[in-house]
């Protein structure tokens, strides 16, 4: 799995109109939908965790594996449905995505001990929500052909 410094960059090699492997997302859809999960990351959304207690364990060991995120996974907060466009443009998610993965880092940079919950996965640390975002990234670029 690729670091994700070396993921972020390659949101520069996506292109609006990119039809997507398999899916429903867009895109643009798929930007915002990593933006989103940067932020919930950034401690500037804050949600709860779907997965029982008891189930925590193996998900996070599934996440320190090196198994991929199915195809077709469903978000227990997205669901089903493609959730509606917040921004006018490709370019601006493409910005938005920039900035949130900015105050993300910020985050972990001003707060390094802070454990911040993720949806599937409990509480994690900065480089828990490293490695979810490579995989959650990778997964997703991989999608629209970027890896």
């Amino acid at each position: 799995m690729e670091t994700l410094d070396s993921l972020i960059s390659k949101i520069d090699d996506l292109k609006a109109d990119t039809e997507p492997q398999w899916g429903k997302m867009t895109a643009q859809h798929m930007v915002e939908h990593l933006s989103a999960t940067l932020w919930i990351s950034a401690g500037k959304v804050k949600v709860k965790c779907y997965t029982p207690e008891n189930r925590l364990p193996a998900m996070q060991a599934f996440l320190e594996s090196d198994k991929p995120m199915p195809r077709n996974f469903v978000s227990p907060v997205v669901g089903d449905d493609v959730p509606p466009l917040r921004f006018k443009t490709f370019e601006e998610a493409v910005k938005e995505f920039k900035s949130a993965y900015a105050a993300f880092q910020a985050y972990f940079k001003e707060n390094p001990d802070a454990l911040v919950t993720n949806p599937a996965f409990g509480d994690l640390s900065f480089s828990q929500w490293k490695t979810f975002h490579s995989k959650h990234m990778t997964h997703h670029f991989t999608q629209f052909g970027l890896v």
